[in-house]
């Protein structure tokens, strides 16, 4: 298990998201998802650390089916608060998830692999449980904001300290080694910094920007190919004694000429 959010970090988490300074970078990576992911009304979706369920309730507006997962307790405590009936959740860890194979169309993991144990894990269990999509989205290493966080990391407690950051290519790496090479869309979104936003508005909505691997949120969509395995069954066969003879069924012509 990584680290589980307490309930000042559940707090925390959730004001972030409702204050009202970061409400064009939410869009922007609310953009993104749908971009990329491109989801339809009525597939079942699971969030892999679904957090407050501020994601949940955006799929749930937008007509999926949704059900979500987190490991803290206090997080779902304000998702069930937020959600009341509209979502499934559940108690659990990324790693070991309580799904059956393919049991949902999409899965995702939205600033989750950050803090889970083990990464492969995590993937591996998103990519079993659905049989269509799944959706990564994680805080980048090589952006400018990422590199802000860490540097005040050193000098102040803060969960950025407990979390993994990721590039554009490490997490094609990561993703790769559980699939090998899948069909997969990718891009990044806040390039520049908040201070300038008056100003890059309409630059950070381009699509050609989000190609950038620079952006401090990448997100990720890989389609799901399965893969089949061959396996030789073995043939029982019972070797006729010697000297028996065997029975020869007519052809065709051998039975016209009887006749």
């Amino acid at each position: 298990m990584g680290y589980v959010f307490d309930l000042n970090a559940a707090r925390q988490y959730d004001y972030w998201y409702r204050d009202p300074k970061n409400r064009f970078i939410v869009d922007l990576e609310d953009q993104l998802f749908l971009r990329l992911l491109e989801p339809v009304r009525g597939e079942r979706v699971l969030d892999i650390g679904c957090g407050t369920g501020r994601h949940l309730l955006m799929f749930s507006e937008m007509g999926l089916d949704v059900t979500g997962l987190d490991a803290s307790t206090h997080m779902l405590a304000v998702a069930r608060r937020r959600l009341g009936a509209r979502a499934e959740l559940h108690h659990g860890v990324a790693e070991d998830l309580p799904f059956e194979d393919n049991a949902f169309n999409i899965a995702t993991l939205i600033t989750t692999l950050e803090f889970v144990a083990d990464t492969q894990k995590a993937i591996e269990e998103a990519c079993r449980v659905a049989k269509d999509r799944i959706f990564l989205g994680v805080l980048n290493r090589y952006s400018i904001k990422g590199i802000e966080r860490r540097v005040k990391g050193i000098f102040s407690e803060s969960i950025y300290n407990r979390a993994k950051f990721f590039s554009v290519c490490g997490l094609t790496r990561n993703v790769r080694q559980v699939l090998g090479k899948i069909p997969m869309k990718r891009g990044t979104v806040h390039q520049l910094p908040a201070s300038l936003r008056k100003y890059t508005i309409h630059i950070e909505r381009s699509s050609l920007i989000q190609k950038s691997p620079f952006g401090s949120f990448i997100g990720m969509a890989v389609t799901l190919v399965p893969r089949y395995r061959t396996q030789n069954m073995p043939i029982d066969y019972v070797r006729p004694p010697r000297g028996a003879v065997s029975e020869v069924m007519p052809t065709r012509t051998q039975s016209r000429k009887g006749g």
